[in-house]
């Protein structure tokens, strides 16, 4: 199979048809051998039916629903389990990507040997306050801190080699770091293409501004793993050291202070300098019970279900 299209929605009823109708177009059009995986993350519209009548009519057409509304991350998740594709292609499902982009993603991998292709909506029809603005400071964060150079790391519209996507493990709300966790996994030939955004054509976006302070937490989140993860004492221990070392030196002075230079000044418990070596040694254990804890997790963690199926079709 050549291409696995797939698609977490939420209440998208007004433009499955619409969208499902593009894509195969597309794919005819250019002799693909494909399939299109709907994940409907639990919608509360229509959403489900369509799917569900769409895989009676077009046997390429698969989908999954969840029980309930687990978000984007899980829903990915769930689709890139399923797909059989040479390459995957993720896109949103309110028609502001455009399927046209799909070929030439496709040959960027294929021919061109990339690992993963990530859109960028150089033009974009959002509000330039509330959406444009904060998505570019969002962006410059992730390029500096980890060292993927995207102008566009939450483009919905991504290509993929099948084996990115079977490597790497997409949880929480990490879907905006995918090419992150690719880099992460060893997956180094990452590239990006100008891609189309179109005007939303119905309802309204699920994000609001809180994904912006979302994605900078899981932004500290994923710098953390990538670079403490199986290793957790290296950071916490560290920073144990340094504050022990700190306390260290405070009590020393104090003691040879006390001691040789000034016997019969105020008492040791008196001086400020006492609290600050009390506080940085404490601070010290602390840390280092953390990395303790950290590397214990580690050793005894077992993977748990992250979300419930209600439905498949047509695996």
């Amino acid at each position: 199979m050549n291409i696995s299209v797939v698609i977490p929605l939420l209440n998208e009823e007004e433009s499955l048809l619409e969208l499902h109708d593009w894509i195969a177009k597309v794919m005819q059009s250019n002799r693909f051998l494909y399939e299109i995986i709907f994940i409907d993350d639990g919608s509360t519209d229509t959403s489900w039916n369509i799917i569900s009548t769409l895989s009676t009519k077009n046997p390429n057409v698969k989908g999954i629903r969840f029980l309930k509304n687990f978000g984007k991350s899980q829903a990915l998740h769930a689709g890139f389990k399923k797909s059989k594709g040479d390459v995957i292609i993720t896109m949103d499902a309110d028609l502001q990507d455009n399927p046209e982009e799909i070929p030439e993603l496709y040959n960027l991998i294929i021919k061109d040997g990339f690992d993963l292709i990530s859109g960028w909506k150089k033009k974009r029809y959002d509000n330039k306050l509330t959406k444009n603005l904060p998505s570019k400071l969002f962006n410059w964060a992730a390029r500096k801190t980890s060292g993927v150079q995207l102008n566009d790391f939450n483009c919905g519209l991504k290509a993929y080699k099948n084996d990115v996507i079977k490597h790497i493990d997409v949880n929480g709300e990490m879907h905006r770091y995918i090419p992150v966790l690719a880099k992460n996994a060893g997956f180094i030939k990452i590239g990006e293409k100008i891609v189309l955004h179109q005007a939303r054509k119905y309802g309204e976006t699920k994000f609001g501004a809180e994904r912006f302070v979302n994605g900078f937490l899981d932004l500290i989140t994923i710098w953390f793993l990538s670079r403490f993860g199986k290793r957790p004492m290296h950071l916490f221990g560290a920073l144990g050291i340094i504050m022990l070392i700190i306390g260290f030196i405070f009590t020393t002075y104090l003691g040879i202070d006390k001691l040789f230079f000034n016997p019969y000044g105020r008492l040791i418990t008196d001086r400020p300098q006492f609290f600050i070596a009390l506080t940085t040694m404490l601070l010290g254990t602390q840390f280092f019970i953390a990395g303790f804890l950290g590397e214990l997790i580690l050793r005894t963690k077992k993977d748990t279900k992250r979300y419930l199926v209600n439905e498949e079709l047509n695996f």
